[in-house]
């Protein structure tokens, strides 16, 4: 958290602010209680305010994984509009420079924020205590001159003038292990994803430093995508119900800029109420070399799962399109599109059903090769089996499905009375 440049570590259980404001105005809030019913006195949030801690009011559901890789986000901008945009997204970390204190006062009446001031090189907060320095980096020799282990203060804010990509994994080298949270000076979104990814690990945070509120959103909508890839899909297991040769159809493989592990496949599906997990070309076969990047997924009209729960038909795939990666357990990731290959091949159609006596049946249509499987279900005891491909594949074997709404429309999931068969 960006209030405390040294501090002890109190944990309450209950609650997780969105922001170190956020925290304040818990605290300062005598009627406020925890989600779990814990209450704090007026006299104990007192001294949590004036003591050398940061309190962390940590869910259930919030695990420690998932709480070291937060990043921090501080604004720097003279506009009013960004500084809204920012608050409403949970960022309420802002710094001025000497010459602009007159707007941390403005905002403040305006809203809950934490100001920091900038003074010869330091971050200083509304108590004058310091938070972060700053260090302008424009060659490798100002970056070598930079020691981790000589700052005094928590945050350490770089501001690399001409040069990114390269510098940022350094710094992320340079700081590893380290206890202390290094910030990009960033001026598009696009930078501060740069920073965020560097190594993979990427930096602690960012800076925003904009005129234009654009970046602010462009930036919610990426830690939007990160959250959402934290988490699992429900899958679901379907049983096979019926198998027919189609005749021929056009066909899509999708090549991908990452490599997938047995088990990871594409959700695709005819209808996108039911998205079947074809499995990649990872495993090992007597017919062809494997090619761990690709999903020959089936017809051009067929429905792919694309981030933020959309949707969109496996026609509109082009070099750079962001599609989800799903393994067994429902784990996602994002993955970009390197290239897609249409050709004109064999298909079949498979039906399947969750419910052997319910009405709704899910289908998709495949090439008909030995190289194309759908994911099957997790044994639990040991099994290897990840794949059935569909030369191989059964009336009553069980695979994966995604059940979701059926209605769409420009791949947007919506409230709307449909009948797809």
């Amino acid at each position: 958290m960006a209030l405390l440049a040294s501090a002890s570590l109190v944990t309450l259980p209950g609650w997780l602010p969105a922001s170190d404001s956020g925290l304040l105005g818990f605290l300062r809030n005598d009627k406020c209680r925890l989600k779990s019913g814990v209450r704090i006195s007026i006299h104990r949030r007192r001294e949590l305010l004036n003591s050398n801690s940061i309190v962390m009011f940590c869910s259930s559901s919030t695990s420690p994984a998932t709480m070291r890789s937060r990043k921090l986000v501080w604004i720097w901008t003279e506009s009013k509009q960004i500084m809204t945009a920012a608050v409403e997204r949970g960022w309420n970390t802002f710094i001025f420079s000497s010459n602009h204190k007159h707007l941390a006062h403005e905002w403040s009446s305006m809203a809950l924020i934490n100001p920091l001031f900038l003074e010869e090189g330091e971050l200083f907060d509304n108590e004058n205590r310091k938070v972060a320095t700053f260090s302008e980096i424009s060659s490798p020799q100002h970056l070598q001159k930079l020691r981790p282990q000589d700052e005094q203060a928590q945050h350490i804010i770089i501001n690399l003038l001409d040069w990114q990509v390269i510098p940022a994994e350094n710094i992320v080298a340079a700081f590893q292990g380290s206890q202390k949270t290094v910030l990009a000076v960033s001026g598009t979104s696009s930078d501060a994803q740069v920073f965020l990814e560097a190594l993979e690990q990427g930096l602690g945070g960012v800076v925003l430093k904009v005129e234009n509120v654009t970046a602010v959103l462009e930036l919610k909508g990426y830690f939007d995508r990160r959250d959402e890839i934290r988490s699992q899909l429900c899958l679901t297991k379907a049983t096979i119900t019926q198998i027919e040769v189609a005749g021929m159809g056009d066909r899509v493989c999708v090549d991908l800029c990452s490599l997938m592990r047995p088990g990871e496949g594409l959700l695709v599906g005819s209808f996108a109420r039911g998205l079947f997990l074809v499995h990649s070309e990872c495993l090992e076969s007597n017919y062809i070399s494997s090619r761990p990047f690709r999903v020959n997924a089936g017809p051009v009209h067929a429905y792919i799962a694309a981030p933020g729960g959309k949707t969109c038909y496996l026609s509109e795939l082009k070099a750079g399109k962001e599609v989800l990666v799903v393994d067994q357990t429902g784990l996602q990731r994002t993955a970009i599109v390197g290239r897609v290959k249409i050709e004109t091949r064999p298909l079949i159609i498979v039906e399947a059903k969750k419910d052997l006596d319910e009405q709704t049946s899910f289908s998709i249509l495949l090439q008909n090769a030995e190289t194309v499987a759908l994911v099957s279900p997790s044994q639990g005891n040991g099994s290897a089996k990840t794949a059935i491909p569909v030369t191989s594949l059964k009336i009553g074997d069980e695979v994966l499905l995604r059940v979701q709404g059926g209605a769409r429309h420009t791949g947007i999931e919506i409230e709307e009375f449909i009948v797809e068969k």
